[in-house]
C-alpha cells in the first residue's frame, strides 16, 4: 500500500537559512500522524510543503502519489485543510458555508449529515461570529470535509480552547480516523498528540529528531519510573547504600525504578528504615517531558559545536 505522504531528503532553504534540512518521514493511510516541533523548528513550512503552498528547495514529497507543487490542481480535490486559527465571514451560517464550499469544489454534500458528524447540526443556522471558539473550530473541520477528501491536515486545531471543547474537538478527530481517513495533525499540546496520534515526528532546528508511536518514544527516550516518597529527607542516606538511584526532592525523595519488583524492594526499605515517611506515589513520564528533554537536548547540542544557522522560518 503506498503511503499517504511520502518525504525524502526535504530542504527548504531562505539564502545560507535552512528552515528544513534534509528530512525523511511517511505518513500511512488511515492514521492519525502526529508533527510535533518547537516554533521556529520548520514545521509549518514542512506542512505548506506538503499543501502546495510553498516551493521546496530540494528532496522529494508525494503527497497521495502526487507532487503537491506541480500537481496541486489533481491534490486540492483529494485533501482537506484547517488552518491554524480558522477564521470566517462573521454574518454566514455554517449551512451557508458549507453550501459555498460545495460550490467552489462543484461538489454536493450531505449539509446535514455533514454538520452532524461534527456536532454542529444545531448551530446550522446560526452567525459565524456568535459561535463559540470550539464550534469555529468545528466548521474549519466540517468546510476541510466538503469535498470527501482522502487526507486532511489540521493544524492546530485546539489552540486557545477550553479543556471541554478539546475533548469535542478530538472525538472528532477520531470519527475521521474510523472513516479510513488520514490525519496529519500539527499541534503545540503534548497530551492531544500522546492521546490521538498513532505516530509521531518531532522536529527541532529544521530535522527530525525522532519518529514513532508515542509510546515508543517515551521507552526509547524517557528516563524510568520513579517512586516519590513523602517523608524525611534521610531517607536518601538509608537507601543509597542499598543500591538504589535515589536523591532527595522537596518533601522527601524520588527512587528510579528499573522494574516494578525494584518497588516493592524500595517500599520495604523504606519501611524497615525506620525513618518517618507519610505517603508515596509513582510517576511515568509523558510525551512532554520526552520532547523537552529532546529539544533542549539537540539546541545544547548545537550550542556545543558552535551553532548554526538553521531555525525554522515560520
Amino acid at each position: 500500500m503506498v503511503d499517504s505522504v511520502e518525504v525524502s531528503g526535504l530542504v527548504k532553504s531562505y539564502g545560507p537559512l535552512r528552515a528544513v534540512d534534509g528530512i525523511d518521514f511517511s505518513v500511512r493511510p488511515g492514521e492519525v500522524f502526529s508533527f510535533l516541533g518547537p516554533n521556529g523548528a520548520g514545521k509549518t513550512t514542512t506542512v505548506e510543503i506538503l499543501e502546495g503552498l510553498r516551493k521546496r528547495s530540494g528532496g522529494d514529497v508525494r503527497v497521495l502519489g502526487l507532487d503537491p507543487w506541480h500537481e496541486l490542481d489533481r491534490l486540492r480535490t483529494r485533501i482537506g485543510v484547517t488552518p491554524q486559527d480558522f477564521h470566517f465571514f462573521p454574518k454566514l451560517t455554517p449551512r451557508e458555508a458549507i453550501q459555498l464550499y460545495a460550490r467552489l469544489f462543484d461538489v454536493r454534500p450531505d449539509v446535514a449529515e455533514l454538520l452532524a458528524h461534527v456536532e454542529l447540526a444545531d448551530k446550522a443556522d446560526d452567525h459565524y461570529d456568535v459561535l463559540s471558539g470550539g464550534q469555529r473550530q468545528k466548521l474549519g473541520v466540517a468546510l476541510a470535509l466538503v469535498n470527501d477528501p482522502e487526507l486532511c491536515f489540521l493544524d492546530e486545531p485546539t489552540t486557545g480552547l477550553d479543556p471541554r471543547a478539546r475533548r469535542s474537538i478530538w472525538e472528532v478527530i477520531r470519527r475521521l480516523r474510523s472513516e479510513g481517513r488520514t490525519v496529519f495533525l500539527t499541534t503545540h499540546y503534548l497530551d492531544e498528540a500522546e492521546q490521538l496520534a498513532d505516530r509521531i515526528s518531532i522536529i527541532n532546528l529544521g530535522k527530525i529528531v525522532a519518529t514513532g508511536r508515542p509510546d515508543e518514544i517515551i521507552t526509547r527516550y524517557g528516563r524510568h519510573d520513579r517512586l516519590r516518597i513523602v517523608g524525611d529527607p534521610g531517607l536518601a542516606g538509608h537507601l543509597g547504600p542499598l543500591g538504589f538511584t535515589v536523591q532527595e526532592v522537596p518533601n522527601g525523595v524520588e527512587i528510579e525504578l528499573g522494574s516494578k519488583a525494584e518497588a516493592l524492594r524500595a517500599l520495604e526499605a523504606v519501611s524497615a528504615s525506620g525513618l518517618r515517611w507519610d505517603s508515596f506515589s509513582t510517576r511515568r513520564e509523558t510525551l512532554e517531558d520526552v520532547f523537552l528533554r529532546l529539544v533542549g537536548r539537540i539546541d545544547e547540542g548545537m550550542l556545543r559545536i558552535g551553532g548554526r544557522e538553521n531555525g525554522g522560518a515560520p
